[in-house]
């Protein structure tokens, strides 16, 4: 042989021969690791964990409990764009491939050969899938071994489609979010069938760096990551140049806050979390559970807006505070510099109420950067509610300039400066026929405050305890015609058993001899107490745990007559609904049921139901008397805007007081719906002057109402059995007015009419004002 075919033949032989070597030793391996490596049976067999899911009563997803945020999907109901988006960015001969993609290997090594260091990996889905599984993440070439074994081993094991499938809903995905349909919610809040090109490609982008290309986290890094996916999906034809024009144009909406569902229950979820946990224990937040409440989106939705609006309006009355906080700007350079996205970092935004730091302030003009890199521009009247703390005189720890941390909301029209409120709030609905809670709010904001005023807040109910009261005094001979002098009061010290009381009516106004029905309407506290007085404290605090309230919170002393017990919304909707469903104790509930994942129901609620006489608590008579008696209380009492409000005379209820201005209530109801509105501190401390129940918990109560009972028609209670019609003169000279009594409590036989049971009539009472009667002497007292 020639020698110069000698010298060429030799490099060649030499190369077959350590291919052949290396050939020989990977069979080797093979044969021996092969048999060694991990079943499969977690991939054939794949049950990954679901977390625990709270819904609305009409399927709208409200909280997810447990370690990871997934949302198992079937490959066939995977949106073709987000399958091919996938491929684009991590494996686009998946289909080709048996495992390891040879191909992609000696691309990856040649352009790291001529980048000078290691740039691209190879990995496939299918290998993604066995490290994910079965390996750690140490980079060793040990564990590169057997992560190719196990892809050949899962690919001899599984269809293509049942790889990606597992990939599809195992990946993580940053923000907690594990597979794509979870990470659709969690970054847009939709539904992985719903997404779009340009949403599908930042998806996939994510895999290669959750951290690094997240949204939220590192917008300009994951749009950049966006956009080699959607080139990627262009050159490989998934989408054409209109489509990849389109999807580069796209503005996308990310959501900040992973615990933002669309509907705003987070004290539901909570609820509902903790009723799951407490039957199932740790296997309720793996297991895929599905918890149905009882709310509606609607009414939830209304709920949380009417609750905002009416504490930030509180808020707005009594003044701004000056600047949050203060932040360091000495580092900043440009108004677009990541540090000022670092020095919002600890201040979340709540809901629309931004944080923002001040770049600029003056007397004219405030200019501001919000989190994402927008500057707003204040003016006008988005300045007016700060104005005072833009004068040189402010002081210096609550003036607005540069570096200042402030809240800023956005108007109609215009940004608004705006400020966190340190007032509190709570508002819960349900239906008095079942008890279904529609839409409870335990407080302005979940995340500053887990604290569910709905159910934990014990606080005293002011007037809004009244009607209990006189539903008492109408069981002792008592009718809202009876007449009681609105006179000063003086209770010893020997009846106090402490210090002699002179309790006042809240304006200090007397008005001499009135009916009940007047006093409950006014809210007279001289009448309350001397109905108490003459049907016994003992009598009536027994008689108020008919309604659910604890005895124990209401001492059986004079002033239960103006609400010094304590009670929590949640109660006060369990009592009212009595009044609004014709006497029957119903037990609010909020979760209708609990299924497994594949939809089996677990548990379900019993509902008490109106109705049933063995829930009765009170006389149907006794229940009309005081629906008719609320009626006023709207029509031409302390809640006269209700009607005005809502155009619609049906609706019933009582303002709430208590002294010195610390808690407002309004307790209401119209037959479809009861709705309990709170407002007062978490540290009980005046709310202000003026600041009634009437003025600052009833325009809650009338944001819900309003929305909640668009389109449902005018309904009234029907008039039972056994009671009469009488009539007499009006103590303020109004002249005769015609009033229903207990048949048993009727006075002289002349001064009666009997009358059958009839429909409540259309026309507001006091078109036709009911009759006033002094009781008899001895009816007064038990």
């Amino acid at each position: 042989m020639p020698t110069p075919l000698r010298w060429l033949l030799l490099p060649i032989m030499l190369l077959i021969g350590l291919i052949l070597m290396a050939l020989a030793l990977a069979g080797i391996i093979f044969i021996l690791a092969y048999p060694q490596l991990p079943s499969v049976d977690a991939l054939t067999d794949y049950r990954p964990k679901i977390p625990l899911r709270i819904y609305t009563a009409d399927g709208y997803l409200i909280g997810e409990f447990g370690e990871e945020r997934r949302d198992f999907v079937r490959i066939q109901d995977v949106p073709a764009v987000m399958k091919h988006a996938i491929l684009a960015a991590e494996d686009e001969r998946f289909y080709q491939h048996p495992g390891i993609d040879t191909l992609g290997i000696l691309r990856a090594a040649y352009s790291n050969f001529l980048s000078g260091g290691k740039r691209q990996g190879a990995s496939t889905i299918t290998m993604q899938v066995a490290r994910n599984f079965f390996l750690s993440s140490e980079k060793t070439l040990t564990r590169k071994v057997y992560e190719a074994l196990l892809a050949f081993k899962i690919e001899n094991n599984l269809s293509k489609d049942e790889i990606l499938q597992i990939y599809i809903n195992q990946i993580y995905l940053g923000q907690r979010a594990y597979g794509f349909s979870a990470a659709a919610q969690i970054y847009y809040g939709k539904p992985l069938k719903d997404i779009s090109p340009a949403e599908a490609a930042m998806l996939a982008g994510l895999p290669k760096a959750p951290s690094a290309y997240n949204p939220v986290a590192n917008p300009k890094r994951a749009r950049l990551r966006q956009l080699y996916v959607l080139r990627r999906m262009k050159e490989l034809g998934f989408i054409d140049d209109k489509q990849h024009a389109a999807a580069d144009k796209e503005q996308l909406r990310v959501k900040r806050d992973i615990n933002d569902y669309g509907v705003r229950a987070d004290y539901v979820a909570e609820m509902a979390r903790q009723m799951a946990y407490e039957r199932f224990q740790e296997e309720a937040y793996g297991s895929g559970l599905r918890v149905i409440t009882t709310i509606l989106k609607a009414d939830q939705e209304a709920a949380y807006a009417s609750l905002r609006k009416g504490v930030l309006d509180y808020d707005r009355r009594h003044g701004y505070r000056g600047a949050e906080a203060y932040v360091d700007m000495a580092g900043v350079k440009r108004e677009d510099d990541e540090e000022l996205e670092e020095l919002l970092h600890d201040h979340d935004d709540v809901d629309d109420l931004k944080a923002a730091i001040v770049l600029h302030a003056d007397t004219k003009q405030v200019r501001a950067y919000l989190r994402g890199g927008d500057v707003v521009t204040l003016t006008g009247d988005g300045l007016k509610f700060a104005a005072k703390m833009l004068d040189d005189k402010a002081p210096a720890n609550k003036r607005l300039r540069r570096g200042a941390l402030i809240r800023v909301l956005k108007g109609e029209k215009e940004w608004q400066i705006a400020q966190l409120p340190e007032v509190e709030a709570a508002f819960v609905a349900a239906s008095p026929v079942d008890g279904a809670v529609r839409a409870l709010v335990g407080g302005f904001d979940f995340n500053r405050s887990k604290f569910n005023h709905v159910t934990q807040a014990w606080r005293q109910p002011g007037s809004s305890f009244k009607p209990f009261i006189y539903s008492a005094a109408l069981e002792k001979g008592y009718s809202p015609a009876s007449v009681i002098p609105d006179e000063p009061i003086t209770v010893s010290a020997a009846e106090t058993g402490s210090l002699a009381w002179e309790p006042k009516n809240y304006d200090g106004k007397y008005e001499g001899p009135m009916s009940v029905r007047t006093a409950l309407a006014k809210s007279k506290n001289m009448v309350s107490i001397r109905l108490l007085q003459s049907i016994d404290t003992h009598y009536a605090q027994d008689y108020a745990t008919r309604f659910g309230f604890d005895a124990d919170k209401h001492p059986p002393y004079l002033t239960m007559a103006l609400g010094a017990g304590s009670v929590t919304p949640w109660q006060q909707l369990t009592a009212y609904a009595v009044f609004a469903n014709g006497g029957y104790r119903i037990d609010p509930y909020i979760v209708k049921q609990i299924e497994d994942a594949n939809g089996n129901v677990l548990a379900a609620a019993q509902p008490s139901l109106a109705g049933d006489e063995s829930l009765r608590v009170i006389d149907a008579r006794n229940a009309y008397l005081m629906d008719s008696m609320m009626h006023d209380v709207t029509r031409r009492g302390t809640a006269t805007r209700a009607p005005q409000v809502l155009k619609r005379f049906d609706v019933a209820g009582k303002t709430g007081t208590t002294n010195d201005y610390v808690d407002a209530w309004f307790c209401g109801y119209q037959p479809t719906i009861v709705g309990i509105a709170w407002i007062g501190f978490d540290q009980p401390k005046r709310l202000g002057n003026g600041e009634t129940g009437g003025f600052a918990a009833l325009p809650i109560w009338l944001g819900y109402m309003e929305k909640t009972l668009k389109g449902v028609p005018e309904s009234y209670m029907t008039a039972p059995d056994g009671l009469v019609a009488i009539t007499a003169d009006d103590p303020s000279g109004k002249g005769p007015v015609r009033e229903l009594v207990y048949q048993e409590h009727l006075p002289p036989p002349e001064e009666t009419e009997h009358i059958p049971t009839v429909e409540q009539p259309s026309a507001p009472v006091q078109d036709a004002r009911p009759k006033l009667l002094e009781p008899k002497p001895a009816e007064r007292r038990p």
